[in-house]
């Protein structure tokens, strides 16, 4: 159903019933001109004491990656990934708890049946915990762009910090910058979309939170990592608010839009807790100063601005 509404969007065959107005565009409009919203816009060592080097071995195009230095901390808790099953998530994800010896002592037990590919800790020294090629068990129930399976078809970062449970705080320059290096590298050997770099709750939203509001995701983006608004956006005059609860056409659109952009949401036209969820997580991903589940004018603008910015299908 969202593949041949998209289609329709494409074609200008389908129009808008929460903007004021609506018209036929150009070809190059209409690419934007989803659900009915018209927004313009363009867009492998072991080393305790030195986590990174330069290595002119990993290149994409010109630019020169850093490979990074890794302690060993082999997780027992891992599988082996489907057959055929592509790496194109990399899913980052906040470890909740209240040191990096606890998270990796979770990370490992086999009677948590949870792991992660890399732990990163506050001071940027990273622990590699199973291998790329192997299915690590981070992800739990969700979905992305269809796929439910998310931990066959990604790989797992755990960022230490406390958490919303345990004092949720930012995430400091070394992580930060040590999680950029790990990153880069990965997207080197993976052929990663940029609408790809996701958050624990962009695949879970019902359930979970990380990496939260206070993650530096425009930082990534100015490295290359993920999906950003462009320094351009403004929010449309046209955008009517929406608000959990309510129902009809407009709702269901906004569902589709979501559906496209990749959230598990269904075009019920009713403003469930699912729905919901998700603007929450998408307004906890791009629009960080306020989560409040609510498709203000704002956040209906950038999930259209940004949905224009994917790659057509």
């Amino acid at each position: 159903m969202v593949t041949a509404w998209l289609a329709l969007i494409r074609r200008g065959e389908a129009y808008p019933t929460y903007m004021k107005s609506a018209r036929r565009t150009s070809h190059k409009q209409r690419l934007v001109a989803i659900s009915g919203m018209l927004i313009h816009g363009r867009q492998r060592r072991r080393d305790h004491t030195a986590p990174y080097r330069r290595d002119r071995s990993h290149c994409r195009g010109r630019e020169i990656v850093s490979q990074p230095r890794f302690i060993e901390y082999p997780s027992p808790n891992r599988g082996a990934r489907p057959a055929g099953a592509k790496i194109d998530i990399l899913l980052l994800h906040y470890t909740g708890m209240t040191s990096c010896r606890a998270a990796l002592e979770q990370l490992c037990d086999p009677v948590a049946k949870v792991s992660a590919h890399y732990v990163v800790d506050e001071d940027g020294t990273c622990y590699r915990l199973v291998d790329e090629a192997s299915r690590a068990w981070h992800a739990g129930v969700g979905s992305w762009a269809g796929i439910r399976d998310v931990n066959a078809h990604s790989v797992g970062i755990e960022l230490v910090n406390p958490g919303h449970e345990f004092g949720y705080c930012d995430f400091p320059e070394a992580q930060m910058a040590a999680l950029e290096n790990l990153a880069k590298a990965i997207l080197a050997r993976h052929p990663i979309p940029a609408q790809r770099v996701l958050g624990h709750s962009d695949v879970a939203p019902m359930r979970k939170q990380d990496p939260g509001e206070r993650f530096d995701w425009a930082r990534l983006a100015r490295a290359g990592i993920g999906l950003w608004p462009d320094a351009g956006f403004r929010t449309s005059s046209h955008a009517l608010p929406l608000a959990p609860g309510v129902s009809g056409a407009a709702v269901t659109n906004l569902q589709l839009a979501l559906a496209g952009f990749g959230y598990g949401v269904e075009g019920t036209g009713l403003y469930d807790p699912t729905t919901e969820a998700a603007v929450a997580a998408f307004q906890r991903h791009f629009r960080q100063r306020l989560v409040d589940g609510v498709a203000d004018a704002e956040t209906l603008s950038l999930l259209h601005h940004l949905l224009g910015r994917l790659p057509a299908e």
